[in-house]
C-alpha cells in the first residue's frame, strides 16, 4: 500500500476542516473593509424586497378595494396572506438552507417571487389576489431567512447586532421610498402595474444575488436533509426558554409595526383626507426615525449591551403607544396627535429589530438557518395574525389600531422584563 493509498488515522497530520467558531472566524475574516461594505449593501438590498413587496402597494389599498369590490378587512387580508406566506415559508426554507447551503434557496425564491408578482397583477378577484400574495410571501421567505442566516454564519453577539443595525440602514430605505414609489406609480398606472414593477425588482435582485453573494455555509457545516433532523433542531430551539422569549418579543414588536402598516393607509387617507402622495411622505417620516435609531444602536450596544438597549426600546414603544391611545380616545390634535406618538413607537422599533434577533441567534449558531426561520416565521405569523384585527375592529377612528399597539408593546415589555435577569447573565460578545 502506498502513502497515497494509506488511510488517514487518528495520528495523521492531515488537518480537519475547521468547524464551529473557528470556521465562522475564518469566514468572517474575508469580509473586512470594502468587502464588508459590499456584504451590507447586498444583504440590505436583498432584504429590502420584503418591505417593498408589502409597502409599495399601500397607497393603492383604497383604490384596490373599490375596483375589486372588497371591504377594508378583505383588502387588509392581502397583507395578512403575504405575512403568513413569509412565516410558514421560513419554517420550511430555514432547515433546508442548513442542508443545501444559502444560495440555492435564495435564487429559487427570487425566481418564484417574480412569477407570483406577475400573477398578482393578473388576479381578477380579491380572493385570488390573497392567494397569490400568500404564495408571493412564501417565495420572499427564502430571501428573509437566508439574509438572517448569512449574518449568523459570519458573526455573533455584538458584531451580529452591529451588522444587523447596518442592514436596517439599507433596509430602511425601502419603507421610506416604497409608499412614495407606489404613489408615483399610481399616477402612471393602476395597482396592477405596481406588481409588474415588483416582478422586475425581483429579477434584478436575482442577478445581484447570483453575481455578488458567495456561499457562506461550507459543506462541512451543513446538516443532512432529514425531517427527523429538522424536528430535532426545532425541539432544541423550543426547549430554550430565553430563545423563545426573544422570538416572542421580536414578533410582538413586528406586529406593532404591521398594525401601523395595516391601519395607516385608511386612517390617514380616509379619516384625515391625505392624498396618496401626502400619505407617502407621512409614512416615510416614521421610517426616518426608525433608521436613526438603528444607526445609534451599534454605539449603544457597545456601551450598554443588547439586552439593556432592547429593554429601553420596548419601554419607549409602550409609552408612545399609550400616549397615542389616550389622544385618540380624547379625539384631540387631528393628524398631528396621531403621527407624533407613532413616531416614537416606530422609532423605538429600530432598537428592537437588530437586538432581539441578535440575542436569539447568538444562542444557536450551530443551526443558524433553522433558528432564523423560527425567528422570522414568528415575526411574520404574529404580525399576520395582528394586522387584520385593525380592520375587524375598525370603527372609523384610529382607536382600534392604537389599542392593538398598546397590547403588543405591553406584552413584549412584560415578557422581556420577566426574563431580563436571566438574559443579563449571558455573554453576548
Amino acid at each position: 500500500m502506498t502513502a497515497v493509498d494509506a488511510p488517514v488515522t487518528a495520528t495523521s497530520t492531515v488537518p480537519a476542516p475547521p468547524t464551529g467558531p473557528e470556521a465562522r472566524s475564518a469566514l468572517s475574516s474575508r469580509f473586512v473593509g470594502r468587502k464588508y461594505v459590499q456584504l451590507v449593501l447586498v444583504l440590505g438590498a436583498l432584504s429590502a424586497i420584503g418591505p417593498l413587496t408589502i409597502d409599495t402597494y399601500l397607497p393603492a389599498l383604497p383604490d384596490l378595494s373599490r375596483q375589486l369590490g372588497a371591504t377594508d378587512a378583505q383588502a387588509q387580508a392581502t397583507i395578512t396572506g403575504l405575512l403568513i406566506g413569509l412565516g410558514f415559508g421560513q419554517l420550511i426554507i430555514g432547515p433546508l438552507s442548513d442542508s443545501v447551503g444559502r444560495r440555492k434557496p435564495l435564487l429559487a425564491g427570487l425566481v418564484l417571487h417574480a412569477l407570483m408578482s406577475i400573477l398578482c397583477a393578473l388576479a381578477p378577484s380579491i380572493g385570488l389576489l390573497t392567494v397569490t400574495r400568500t404564495l408571493q410571501g412564501f417565495a420572499g421567505a427564502a430571501v428573509a431567512v437566508v439574509s438572517m442566516a448569512v449574518v449568523r454564519d459570519l458573526f455573533s453577539g455584538i458584531r451580529a447586532a452591529q451588522l444587523l443595525s447596518r442592514l436596517v440602514l439599507v433596509l430602511g430605505v425601502a419603507p421610506i421610498l416604497a409608499p412614495s414609489l407606489g404613489s408615483a406609480l399610481l399616477a402612471l398606472t393602476s395597482w396592477r402595474g405596481i406588481f409588474v414593477v415588483l416582478a422586475v425588482i425581483a429579477l434584478g435582485m436575482l442577478v445581484l444575488a447570483f453575481l455578488a453573494l458567495p456561499e457562506t455555509l461550507p459543506v462541512e457545516r451543513r446538516r443532512p436533509v432529514s425531517v427527523t433532523g429538522s424536528l430535532r433542531a426545532y425541539r432544541s430551539l423550543f426547549s430554550d426558554r430565553l430563545f423563545i422569549v426573544m422570538v416572542l418579543v421580536a414578533g410582538l414588536m413586528f406586529a406593532t409595526l404591521f398594525a401601523y402598516i395595516s391601519g395607516a393607509p385608511f386612517v390617514l387617507q380616509d379619516l384625515y383626507g391625505m392624498t396618496p402622495q401626502q400619505f407617502g411622505l407621512a409614512f416615510s417620516a416614521n421610517a426616518v426615525g426608525m433608521i436613526a435609531m438603528t444607526q445609534i444602536n451599534p454605539w449603544l450596544v457597545k456601551r450598554y449591551s443588547p439586552v439593556s438597549v432592547l429593554s429601553f426600546g420596548v419601554l419607549l414603544a409602550v409609552t408612545g403607544a399609550v400616549t397615542l391611545l389616550v389622544l385618540m380616545l380624547l379625539g384631540v390634535g387631528g393628524w398631528f396627535a396621531f403621527m407624533a406618538p407613532l413616531f416614537f413607537v416606530i422609532s423605538a422599533a429600530g432598537l428592537s429589530f437588530p437586538n432581539a434577533p441578535a440575542i436569539a441567534l447568538n444562542r444557536h449558531g450551530e443551526s443558524a438557518g433553522t433558528a432564523a426561520a423560527l425567528l422570522g416565521a414568528s415575526q411574520f405569523m404574529i404580525g399576520g395574525a395582528i394586522a387584520p384585527l385593525v380592520g375587524v375592529f375598525g370603527n372609523g377612528t384610529p382607536v382600534p389600531m392604537a389599542a392593538i399597539m398598546v397590547g403588543t408593546t405591553g406584552l413584549a415589555a412584560v415578557l422581556l422584563l420577566t426574563a431580563r435577569k436571566a438574559l443579563s447573565k449571558y455573554d453576548y460578545r
